[in-house]
This record gives C-alpha cells, sequence and structure tokens, in this order.
C-alpha cells in the first residue's frame, strides 16, 4: 500500500466495471444483430422470437436474489469473476447449438440463454456492491453512469462487429467470438480486482477520502472470511415494505423496458420495419448508442454536480431520470416519418434521454441498508428486468398481429412516462434506509 500521494484506483475499478458490463450487455445483444439470420434457419416467426430474445431474463430475473445473497456472503470478486468464465462457456456453447437438427436447435438455444442469464445474475448488483465501496457519495452518480454506459457501449461496439461477423461468417461465429473475447476478461478480472483496503497499490490518502465521504471502504475486501447471510424472506420483506424502494423498483422497471426494447427489437426494426441490410444496421444502430453513451456519462455528471450545488439527493437524481424519459417519448415520433434519417435522429435523442435517466444504479447505491447493498440491488434488478422477460415478448406479439412496430414503439414510450410517474409521486425523499438491529435480527431468523 502506497502512501506517498493519493492514488486514484477507483478510477481503474469503474473503467473494469464498465468493461466487464458492456461484455455482459454484448452477450445479451448478439441475438438480436443475428435475430434474423437465426429466423431463417430455425424457421421462427417473430412471436418465437420474441420468447427466444427473453430467454436470457427468465432465469437473470429468478437467479436475482440469490446472486445477491452470493455476494453479500462471499465477495464481489469471486462471484463476479466466476460469472464471467460462466457465461463466455455459454456464448461458445450456443454457437454449436446451430449445428443440432432443427427441430431441437430452438430448445437447445432457448435452454443456452437462460443458463447465461442465470450465469450473469451478479453482474449489476455486483456492480452497486463494488461502487458502493470505492466510490464517496459525490462521486457515485458518474460512477455508476459510466458503468450502466456499457449497455450503449455494447451496440456501438458489438453491433458493427457481429454485424460483419455474421454477414461474413455466419451467426453460431458470432457467439464463439463473444465467448473467447469474456474468457480473456475473466483473466483479466482476477488478475487485478480487489477489495479497497486490499490493493496492493492504493494510498492509505485515497482510503481516507472514500471513506470521508461516505464509501464503504471496508464492506468487501474480497477474504475469505465469509460475511452475514442476507438471503432470507424476512430480510425481502424488510426491503418491500419501505414504500420508496418499491417506488424505485417500478421505476426501475419501466426504465429497464427502454433497454430492452433496444437491445432486442431495435436492430430488428430497423432491418424489418426500415428495411436495411444486417451490415448497415450494426452500424446504423451505432449512432444512436453512442448518443446513450454521451447521455449516460452526462446524466452522471450532472446528477453529482446537482448534489454538490443542493445538498439533495432527491433533486440529483430525479431531475435527470425526468428530463431524460420526456426525451425518450420522442421515439414514438418515428411512426409519422418515412425519412430513414429522422428515425435515426429521433431514436438518438430517444437513446440519449434513456443514458441521461438512468440512474437507478447510483440511487440504490445511496439507499441501500448498509449490510444489505448485494440484496437491494438484485431485487432492484429483479424487478427491473422482468421487463427482460416482457418486453421482448409484448413486442413480438404485437408486431406479429399487426404486422408494424408502430404500437410496439407506443408502447415502450409509455413506459418512459411510467419512470417519471413512479419517481415523482411514489418515491418521495431519496434517503438511506435504516433498518433497527432487532427488525435485522429479525430478518435473518
Amino acid at each position: 500500500m502506497s502512501d506517498s500521494k493519493q492514488t486514484r484506483i477507483r478510477y481503474f475499478i469503474i473503467f473494469m466495471l464498465f468493461v466487464a458490463s458492456s461484455f455482459s450487455y454484448g452477450d445479451r445483444v448478439v441475438l438480436s444483430i443475428v435475430g434474423v439470420a437465426l429466423q431463417k434457419q430455425l424457421h421462427v416467426d417473430a412471436l418465437k422470437l420474441g420468447w427466444l430474445l427473453s430467454a436470457f431474463s427468465w432465469a437473470y430475473v429468478v437467479a436475482q436474489l440469490p446472486a445477491g445473497g452470493l455476494l453479500d456472503r462471499f465477495g464481489s470478486k469471486r462471484v463476479y469473476g466466476y460469472s464471467i468464465i460462466g457465461w463466455s462457456l455459454c456464448s461458445i456453447v450456443a454457437g454449436f447449438a446451430g449445428y443440432l437438427p432443427v427441430a431441437i436447435a430452438f430448445g437447445a438455444l432457448f435452454f443456452i440463454r437462460m443458463l447465461s442469464g442465470a450465469i450473469q445474475a451478479p453482474v449489476f448488483p455486483g456492480n452497486g456492491r463494488i461502487v458502493a465501496a470505492w466510490f464517496p457519495a459525490a462521486e457515485r452518480g458518474r460512477a455508476s453512469a459510466i458503468f450502466n454506459s456499457s449497455q450503449y457501449f455494447a451496440l456501438v461496439f458489438f453491433g458493427p462487429l457481429m454485424g460483419w461477423v455474421v454477414t461474413h461468417r455466419n451467426w453460431q461465429a458470432c457467439f464463439w467470438l463473444g465467448g473467447i473475447m469474456s474468457l480473456v476478461l475473466g483473466v483479466v478480472w482476477f488478475r487485478t480486482i480487489y477489495g479497497v483496503k486490499e490493493h496492493p497499490t492504493i494510498s492509505q490518502s485515497e482510503i481516507e477520502y472514500i471513506e470521508q465521504g461516505g464509501g464503504l471502504a471496508g464492506m468487501d475486501n474480497g477474504t475469505a472470511k465469509k460475511g452475514p447471510n442476507t438471503l432470507t424472506w424476512g430480510a425481502v420483506k424488510l426491503l418491500l415494505g419501505e414504500r420508496m424502494l418499491v417506488g424505485i423498483y417500478i421505476g426501475q422497471y419501466c426504465i429497464t423496458s427502454l433497454t430492452w426494447f433496444f437491445l432486442t427489437w431495435f436492430p430488428i426494426y430497423l432491418s424489418q420495419a426500415r428495411h436495411m441490410s444486417m451490415l448497415k444496421v450494426g452500424f446504423a444502430a451505432s449512432f444512436p448508442a453512442m448518443c446513450g453513451v454521451a447521455g449516460g456519462i452526462l446524466g452522471g455528471v450532472v446528477s453529482d454536480k446537482l448534489l454538490r450545488r443542493t445538498g439533495s439527493l432527491s433533486i440529483a437524481r430525479k431531475t435527470p431520470i425526468v428530463l431524460g424519459m420526456l426525451c425518450s417519448l420522442t421515439m414514438i415520433g418515428c411512426n409519422y416519418t418515412d425519412s430513414t434519417t429522422l428515425v435515426i435522429a429521433l431514436m438518438a435523442l430517444a437513446f440519449f434521454g434513456k443514458g441521461f435517466g438512468a440512474l437507478g444504479w447510483p440511487v440504490i447505491s445511496d439507499v441501500s441498508p448498509r449490510n444489505m447493498i448485494g440484496l437491494n440491488g438484485s431485487l432492484f434488478n429483479l424487478f427491473g428486468n422482468t421487463a427482460g422477460i416482457l418486453t421482448p415478448i409484448v413486442i413480438g406479439a404485437i408486431v406479429k398481429k399487426t404486422g408494424s412496430f408502430n404500437l410496439a414503439l407506443v408502447y415502450v414510450g409509455l413506459m418512459a412516462l411510467g419512470a417519471i410517474v413512479s419517481y415523482l409521486f411514489l418515491v418521495g425523499e431519496i434517503k438511506r434506509v435504516e433498518f433497527t438491529p432487532e427488525q435485522m435480527e429479525g430478518a435473518r431468523a
């Protein structure tokens, strides 16, 4: 541990979270990039494709609470790292499913995507937990916005890359490439990630800066010692009994509905409704996604500045959320134009707004009970990613029934409106939840 000057190790940590989250979202977005090619080979209609696109989220949602309990009990480094290795292997196996007979290939791919979803469950609760440990409160908005912007960067990076691969090779090669890249990431993760006080090159002054600013530096030191077991129904009931938390969960469901539209049906929308080739789709989707990256980072910066100026978490977190969701409503305007350029511009604004308002994770870092951050993050992610189950299926059903994406865009826009209503009228004052020792003891019983 260095004491000569204040280090900035936390900036490297957030960079690693951004990279790991980008690869996680990259694994999720591959199926949408190869969806058209896969439809032709496996002979599936829009509704069946919607079910396949949702397969990841079925297990991802179910595994959220166990993942949160594992993070609190065994630490972020190990649980998160094993998750990276696990989804890498699932991606490689998914590529081989394309060589099975058509009659069983769909079922096999559905199962593999579900398994991958379960394995990736610790990623975002782990992000929230690591940020709570490594960053003071005044920097959490930016830090969380950086890793949260990975969902847009995944389209920027993996969209053109996988579009090129599926055009010049086949859809199976996309899964193999993603799996191999993620395996390399797993090796890097285990060699570079540490708890705050265990990092070999961190200075004492940086540790003090983190702790004095409200960072939970001693929470996750990555030792072999197990933490308390928070995975009980009593603990879940305590969290669900807080109106503020329930409002945040509902808001996240609405915001995540936008995420899953962009991750699953957006490339297919460009291909089928706007008649682009998949190679062009990869590049066309990357521009709105870059706007999402910019919006995500800017939203975090604005939120932290508002916090420093006002001292109010409610103003600092709610203002970007409301403004961002208002911007996202503009995607409905795509129904009223035939101009591809205008469609991309409107989607870029919607992407920007979604990124600007996606501050759920810094909110969770701000409000979670100190020894239940992993569990609360998982419960938050469970509610949010229920949208990952429903959104692809609902959109697939709408497209199949109407033969158009128009009502689908209206549905997604209404989700943005729902997030605004939830944060303005349900959440109330944003502050950390504190339970009494008696409540905590009863929850663990």
